[in-house]
Order: C-alpha cells, then sequence, then structure tokens
C-alpha cells in the first residue's frame, strides 16, 4: 500500500481519540480555592477535572448571575456524529487513494473545527454576558457597563480575583496530529502520481 494512503488511513483513525480524550479544559485558579476548579470539555459531555468542580463552578457563577454549565447541549449529540462521519470518510478517501480527495478532506475537516471553535465562543459568550439581572452581587466596569464573566477561547484571563485558562486537552491533539497527517498524505500522494 502506498504511503499516501497509509498516512491518509491512520489520520482520519486518530480523530476516534475524541471519543477517549477531552478535546478542551477550562481551569479557574484563585486565592479561595488552594485546589484549582477545573472543567473538562469532550464531545459528547462535561466533565469535572476534580470530584465536585462543576458543581462548585455552579455555585460560585450563581451569585453574579452567570448560567448553569447544564449537563448536556445540543452539540454533544452532533459532534460524535460528525467526528465518526469525517473518520470513516477518511478511511475511505484513503482506500480510494486519490490525493486530491485527501486535500477536500482537510480543508472539510478544517471548516468544520472553526465552526465548532466558533461555536464554543457563542457559547462562552452567552455563558459570560447573559447574567441575570436579579443576581445577588452585580460587578460593573468602568464605564457603568455591565461586567462580563466570559473566559477566554485560548489562553488565560484576568476575571476579578479569578485567573481562567482555557487549553486544547488530548483529543485535540489527537485531531491536530490526524490533520497534519492527511495534509502530509496529499502532499506525497501528489509525488506519488506524478512518478
Amino acid at each position: 500500500m502506498k504511503k499516501s494512503k497509509i498516512l491518509m488511513i491512520v489520520g482520519s483513525l486518530l480523530l476516534l481519540g475524541l471519543f477517549a480524550f477531552p478535546l478542551w479544559n477550562i481551569t479557574l485558579e484563585a486565592p479561595q480555592y488552594p485546589t484549582p476548579l477545573g472543567m473538562e470539555i469532550y464531545i459528547n459531555k462535561f466533565a469535572d477535572t476534580h470530584e465536585f468542580d462543576i458543581k462548585n463552578i455552579n455555585l460560585m457563577n450563581h451569585y453574579v448571575g452567570m448560567q448553569y454549565i447544564p449537563e448536556t447541549i445540543p452539540e454533544f449529540k452532533i459532534f460524535p456524529i460528525v467526528i465518526a462521519a469525517m473518520a470513516l470518510l477518511g478511511v475511505l478517501f484513503g482506500f480510494v487513494g486519490k490525493y486530491k480527495l485527501y486535500l477536500f478532506w482537510f480543508i472539510l475537516m478544517t471548516a468544520l473545527g472553526i465552526a465548532g471553535m466558533y461555536d464554543f465562543y457563542l457559547w462562552e459568550y452567552d455563558y459570560g454576558h447573559n447574567l441575570d439581572p436579579k443576581a445577588i452581587m452585580k460587578f460593573t466596569n468602568e464605564d457603568g457597563s455591565a461586567m462580563g464573566f466570559q473566559p477566554p477561547l485560548f489562553g488565560t484571563k484576568h476575571i476579578l480575583n479569578f485567573v481562567a485558562h482555557s487549553y486544547p486537552r488530548t483529543g485535540a491533539y489527537f485531531m491536530f496530529v490526524g490533520m497534519i497527517l492527511t495534509l502530509i498524505a496529499f502532499f506525497k500522494g501528489k509525488k506519488e502520481a506524478k512518478r
């Protein structure tokens, strides 16, 4: 079997790591929490980094009027189907062996990834800005507008006395490596076709 086919198949199958490992993590550090609070985000669920973290985040957020982190969201039904379909499609393209299909798969997966990150940003924005006006505690910016508590999409951000961190986890690295392999498969396939 040609190297390009193997790379395409292996790269596509690496997406399946998203079913076993978290995609993203949000961690909150504060003086009152010696052990930071954290939330692991899988493609089909939210999970505590440490026992009761999400419960504690929800209790804390209640005071400033933030929404509760739900047990499930509509995306948790969609993401597993999309990932399984893309893995299967990539394997099929690998067996077909047409290098242009590898590039098509890579572009499609990139577009889906960008759409997923944008959806995540919108969820974070709503979560951090759509506050209950009857909240126990109200914080305002210097201009008098209501303060938002949106965690960063990527990186670190100071929110009052908290430091919020938002970074990819193991599942995301499986996906990134898989996508890079499929891109390499395209260039390798192009070279093989010229021979």
